[in-house]
């Protein structure tokens, strides 16, 4: 029997209200040790908190959800009680003087939620995005998971898979059967083949935790180009020093930026020379890099950009000499303000095109693997029905692990409760 746990669920306080829950099977009991009783189940009422010796501690909405129909899978009671520091702690210090009762480990009360099935890693995985979602895309992404939409789209891919399999494994103990039909290898390698495309659409797709990690935006050119002013106009922060001495910037320099609901990684970097210094080699060198892994380069040398997909700016347009130079994408001045969101609207198109569409089922990047495993093993056209049934064994092993279920168990569901083969 796993222990009973209580844990503070709502925010830090001091806040309005603070939401204690406890979980297990000594939950109810322990609750009714220090309220007196325990309401009927979903009815909230309010009771009298006293520690052990009868002092009262607070007075609380106190619910009560039997489990198996509950967050956790198990008996869970709530106690809201005001969210003063004294008021919380008082609670907490007198739950954890009840027998069978600790603290919570961080995540327990969603990780019993799994373990119980209330929920399956997917939505596990979408709940932990939430919590930490800081924009208004990486919130819609990780309800969409949390919510089941990614679930709902691997459990439809293992139907299709299971059935599969259990035609082929019709054919492979029972194709002298007249109830069974005969040869029905080539529906199943139509099967393989939509599921297949299915699963490339997904891998074409970004993976979710692109809201998260942003588009990396690297300033790259000469030195006195522009690149630390104009990393200062997109920011609208100073964060690079501004200097006409060249080499000011030796490391590079990392200023993030979100609109729209999309985060942007913005870096400038040394200007590319030739040098003597060690420590100007060292940033030249790194700014090459940064140049190759970029998600999108602003190039602001007047020469042709390192690479064909690189943003053309024109920086510093209003200096003398500067406006008869004609560059390929945008021209930008300090002392302009509508240039500089012309180029923001030219990297933000760019950006959109990086990103798991508002639309679609975003995958994780652990997800994605795992899609890849099963495409990997479906995607080869197979006449030998053993070795088709290894390849949906194996698909199936891989998409169920996203659930975080056991693909044999998929199999046998499938193959006992929905295929009948009439023997």
């Amino acid at each position: 029997m796993s222990d009973t746990i209580f844990a503070l669920s709502s925010g830090a306080a001091p806040a309005g209200i603070g939401v204690i829950r406890v979980s297990g099977a000594q939950a109810f009991a322990a609750v009714a040790r220090i309220a007196g009783s325990v309401p009927p189940a979903r009815t909230a009422r309010v009771r009298a908190l006293r520690d052990a010796q009868g002092a009262l501690l607070d007075r609380a909405l106190v619910l009560a959800f039997p489990g198996p129909a509950s967050a956790t899978g198990e008996d869970l009671a709530e106690l809201h009680c005001h969210g003063g520091r004294a008021v919380i702690a008082a609670v907490l210090r007198a739950l954890g003087m009840q027998p069978g009762l600790r603290p919570a480990l961080a995540g327990e009360f969603t990780r019993r939620a799994l373990t119980n099935g209330r929920i399956d890693l997917a939505e596990a995985a979408g709940l932990a995005d939430l919590l930490s979602a800081d924009t208004e895309r990486q919130r819609v992404a990780a309800l969409a998971a949390a919510e089941g939409m990614v679930s709902q789209r691997v459990r439809g891919w293992l139907d299709r898979l299971a059935m599969l399999a259990a035609v082929t494994e019709a054919q492979l103990d029972f194709a002298d059967e007249d109830d069974v039909g005969t040869d029905q290898m080539g529906a199943v390698r139509e099967g393989l083949a939509n599921l297949a495309a299915d699963l490339r659409g997904v891998l074409a797709m970004p993976p979710v935790e692109r809201l998260r990690d942003g588009v990396q935006v690297v300033l790259a050119g000469p030195p006195n180009s522009g690149k630390s002013t104009l990393i200062n106009l997109l920011s609208q922060r100073e964060v690079a020093i501004v200097s006409a001495i060249a080499g000011t910037t030796r490391d590079r320099i990392e200023a993030t930026v979100t609109r729209a609901g999309l985060v942007y990684v913005l870096t400038d970097t040394a200007g590319l020379t030739e040098s003597d210094d060690p420590i100007e080699r060292i940033g030249v060198e790194r700014a090459a890099g940064a140049i190759v892994r970029a998600d999108l380069l602003l190039w602001l040398g007047d020469d042709t950009p390192p690479r064909a997909d690189a943003i053309w700016v024109q920086a510093r347009s209003d200096a003398p000499g500067r406006g008869a130079i004609v560059v390929a994408d945008v021209a930008v001045a300090q002392s302009d303000p509508a240039s500089v969101e012309r180029l923001w609207e030219m990297i933000a198109a760019r950006a959109e095109a990086l990103m798991p569409r508002g639309d679609a089922v975003a995958f994780r990047s652990s997800e994605r693997a795992a899609c890849a495993a099963a495409l990997a093993a479906i995607e080869r056209d197979e006449a030998d029905a053993l070795i088709v049934a290894e390849q949906l064994r194996l698909a199936i092993r891989a998409l169920g692990g996203i659930l975080g279920i056991d693909a044999t168990e998929v199999m046998l569901d499938t193959l006992f409760g929905r295929f009948c083969i009439g023997k």
